[in-house]
């Protein structure tokens, strides 16, 4: 299993581009490939745009990269993550931390993630939307899962399945984060 500093932070954004400019692919081709706006590659390569588990997904079945890849931690010093961590989290919104549970699973359907969502965190105005379904099982916490117009209030060990091409959100309406197991199956 391999923690993440959040989906959000730069150093996903700087992997992509990495990939992507030793694979020759403009971001115009990355957007035609995976059904993104390039603005939208080009704020998550910035470090200023959030990249959703179903647009990692995307990015990293064109690129041909494990997610796993996209997602797992630098080199360095628990002390060196730490800062780089509190920083990435003051530096922009609250972002949700991802934990691959399927390392190399890159060219399998099914994929699981440990996911941490921060104290009544909401991401205003993301709404995720990918091929595939969806099963979120709370570990910890409280999560409200909008899909569509119906409106699921999950407690601790709780359970939700859905078809995520339903337009969908998360968001944690306590005061204490929210761990989920999330395993999409993406065709």
């Amino acid at each position: 299993m391999r923690k993440t500093a959040g989906a959000k932070s730069g150093s996903l954004g700087r992997v992509i581009r990495s990939r992507r400019e030793k694979m020759k692919v403009g971001i115009e081709e990355l957007a035609a490939k995976t059904g993104l706006t390039e603005s939208h590659i080009s704020d998550i390569e910035e470090g200023r745009g959030f990249a959703p588990v179903g647009d990692i997904l995307k990015i990293a079945r064109a690129l041909t990269i494990d997610p796993g890849e996209l997602l797992k931690k630098k080199p360095g010093s628990d002390r060196e993550r730490e800062k780089s961590r509190i920083r990435d989290f003051k530096s922009r919104e609250q972002a949700y931390e991802y934990e691959v549970l399927t390392p190399g699973a890159m060219k399998r359907h099914l994929r699981s993630f440990r996911v941490t969502i921060p104290p009544r965190s909401d991401l205003p105005g993301q709404r995720y939307q990918h091929e595939g379904e969806e099963f979120v099982y709370v570990l910890k916490g409280e999560v409200v899962i909008q899909v569509g117009h119906k409106s699921h209030h999950l407690k601790k060990d709780d359970t939700l399945h859905y078809d995520s091409n339903i337009r969908h959100s998360l968001r944690n309406p306590i005061g204490t984060k929210t761990v989920l197991i999330v395993t999409l199956y993406t065709p």
